[in-house]
């Protein structure tokens, strides 16, 4: 009952949602500039002109100098982490030759330009900011735009210097639907990129679904989610910790523990209890745990990895005797993290993997954002007198099996 209570949360958008947003959507294509400033002023109580939503890159550098110099130390670190091993993920060209003298390939590009969302208020990260930007950056993307809700920078300096950091100077003050819109397709003073990421609420969410086509974008992402795997051998402290490090994030969020021992069980339930009056979300957390928290006691290792891929979570932990022999039986999960001394707040901000990760069961089919969903491959043929002599027959054959006789006349024609 509580697994399907969990499963049962998804990436759906009501219809009701759906056509409100592309109300928004359709305002901002048709009106531009006009539209993002009737927006902002009806969504954010800020009224703009069209000379202000782009964000000065003194503005920037200014509201960055009173972020905390530490904090920014720290993101620094981060960003040389997280660089170093997007840079591991790039792709190269390649180009065989086949017996018969042709030539076959793949050329890796870049995308031009990718536009990221920075939400506002609670939501904005400046961790997201930089999860989002350096696989791009790594990738070549020339071109990275940046759009986040009025007075972000102000109300939050270190996403400002996160921003300067990165060497980002292309920044709008506009935020919800109304951004991805004029991300997707370009307004007087946002020209149009070919790729969005970044996270953001249900509007947000719902725009990125609309414009999907006009436009690239990373994935729909719903709420978060960590699975601890654990034996006898784990500290239900650390257990508790980080299942209480995932709830805070939202009343959606779910952390689950499957353990092997009755007793760890019993002791991470205390500690959750322990742990939860000492936070400050302590009723978002609350909120998180008493709907979509667990504790389940399974009868082995391979049991609880079963369960485990089962859910296919964005995070999963591994606190066992044997985490190489669990990780072995894990197919779906965003990330693994292992030991007593991974604490998923390690992959959220330092380590250098993304954050940016699959939910609600998509790591089945998805991946973690990465350098790749910048690039774009294209495919070379090249084929020679020879090649095109030697396999005109069977090309022929398979244009005459599809009755596509124009497909065969531009073979024959080559070789008569």
């Amino acid at each position: 009952m509580a697994l399907g209570r969990i499963r049962s949360r998804s990436l759906h958008v009501n219809p009701e949602l759906i056509a409100r947003v592309a109300e928004i959507v359709e305002g901002v294509r048709a009106g531009g500039d006009e539209a993002l400033v009737h927006f902002t002023k009806q969504f954010d109580g800020v009224a703009l002109t069209s000379a202000e939503i782009r964000v000065d890159s003194d503005f920037i550098r200014a509201t960055a100098s009173r972020a905390d110099a530490r904090v920014v130390e720290a993101f620094r670190q981060a960003i040389s982490n997280i660089r170093a091993f997007h840079l591991h993920q790039r792709e190269r060209d390649w180009l065989i030759t086949l017996e018969d003298g042709a030539m076959v390939g793949q050329r890796i590009l870049p995308v031009s330009s990718a536009g990221l969302y920075v939400p506002g208020g609670r939501a904005a990260y400046p961790s997201s900011v930089i999860m989002n930007a350096v696989p791009a950056q790594v990738a070549g993307v020339a071109r990275l735009a940046i759009t986040t809700p009025p007075s972000t920078l102000e109300i939050n300096p270190t996403v400002a210097a996160a921003i300067d950091a990165l060497g980002i100077t292309e920044v709008y003050r506009v935020g919800g639907a109304q951004a991805i819109a004029a991300l997707a397709f370009g307004t007087e003073s946002i020209p149009r990129v070919d790729k969005i990421v970044g996270p953001g609420n249900v509007y947000v969410a719902a725009a990125k679904k609309l414009v999907y086509g006009a436009v690239g974008i990373d994935s729909i992402a719903g709420p978060t989610e960590v699975v601890v795997i654990a034996d006898e051998t784990a500290d239900p402290r650390f257990v508790a910790a980080d299942m209480l490090a995932q709830a805070e994030h939202d009343e959606e969020a779910s952390a689950i523990c499957i353990t092997v021992s009755e007793e760890l069980a019993r002791e991470v339930i205390r500690e959750i209890s322990l742990q939860l009056v000492q936070i400050e979300r302590q009723q978002t957390a609350r909120a998180s745990i008493e709907k979509y928290g667990a504790v389940f006691v399974v009868a082995s290792i391979e049991e609880a990895c079963e369960m485990a891929n089962l859910i296919a979570p964005e995070h999963l932990e591994l606190m066992t005797a044997d985490d190489e022999r669990a990780a072995a039986l894990i197919e779906n999960a965003g990330a693994i993290f292992f030991g007593h001394f991974s604490p998923e707040p390690v992959g959220d901000y330092f380590a250098g993997p993304n954050h940016v990760l699959p939910t609600v069961g998509t790591a089945r089919f998805s991946s973690p954002l990465g350098v790749y969903d910048f690039l774009k491959r294209q495919s070379i043929i090249r084929y020679t007198r020879e090649a095109i002599e030697k396999n005109a027959d069977a090309i022929s054959a398979m244009a005459d099996a599809e009755g596509l006789t124009a497909h065969k006349r531009a073979v024959t024609i080559r070789v008569e």
